[in-house]
């Protein structure tokens, strides 16, 4: 049987004397989308940087394609098939689209510069442009094609619709749905719920650094209630066990 590209079991992870994920559990399968949900401080970036090794967790255990490597390098875990795009994208400023795409060692697979270049014509059209000269939305699609070159078999991205317009949003996303179209496993962490549950295959959501909710995501969508209260959601509401609090007077 083959091993999942991400197991992540009983993570725990600080800053400093801070203890920031609490035993955190999930799995993201071959060719699906995942996302990861929750308010600010809930602990979804420190469990990126946790996976990639940037913020090593201190117990508990991450598999990536049935290896352990909750002790690995970045640069090791980078080299076993994993893409990362961080929030903030994070490009070259003063080298031009071209030369940004020129950056990461091509692996053989699907994505070539021609075909990031296909879906995403605004790149193309500014190819010759500085990175600075982009717009947000401009520098997240380059940020995502350096990561798509790579021909990683799980990409990880990091709030990739942060401070973007709707029209924006909608192609950052077209690109996640046409990575998991080449079979490439996607961990989503993400503000924008509605955007994220409309492409995503299954859904975690973190409070205070505790796994508060798993399931599917068509589900969860129908689940107007939860939707609206994520951003203040604590543990215990997302217990799909736990009573229902009564409605407001």
């Amino acid at each position: 049987m083959t091993a999942h590209p991400l197991v992540v079991e009983n993570l725990h992870t600080y800053y400093g004397k801070s203890h920031i994920l609490h035993g955190i559990s999930f799995e993201v399968r071959d060719g699906e989308i995942v996302t990861l949900l929750g308010r600010n401080g809930a602990g979804k970036s420190t469990t990126m940087r946790s996976l990639v090794g940037l913020t090593p967790a201190r117990d508990g255990s991450i598999k990536l394609f049935g290896e352990e490597a909750r002790q690995w390098q970045p640069f090791r875990i980078a080299a076993s098939g994993v893409g990362f795009v961080p929030e903030g994208r994070r490009i070259f400023a003063n080298l031009t689209v071209e030369e940004n795409l020129k950056v990461p060692l091509e692996r053989p697979g699907p994505w070539t510069i021609k075909r990031v270049y296909e879906l995403f014509p605004r790149l193309a059209e500014r190819r010759t442009n500085k990175g600075r000269q982009l717009s947000g939305g401009e520098q997240e699609m380059l940020s995502i094609s350096r990561a798509l070159l790579l021909n990683p078999k799980l990409l990880l991205l990091d709030e990739p619709s942060q401070g973007l317009a709707p029209l924006i949003v909608q192609e950052v996303f077209k690109c996640v749905v046409a990575a998991r179209a080449e079979g490439m496993s996607v961990l989503l962490v993400e503000q924008n719920v509605r955007a994220a549950i409309g492409i995503a295959d299954r859904v975690y959501v973190l409070d205070h650094g505790e796994m508060a909710f798993s399931g599917d995501a068509h589900e969860f969508a129908k689940d107007e209630e939860r939707i609206r209260a994520l951003a203040g959601a604590s543990a215990a509401e997302w217990d799909v066990d736990a009573e229902a609090p009564p409605p407001a007077a």
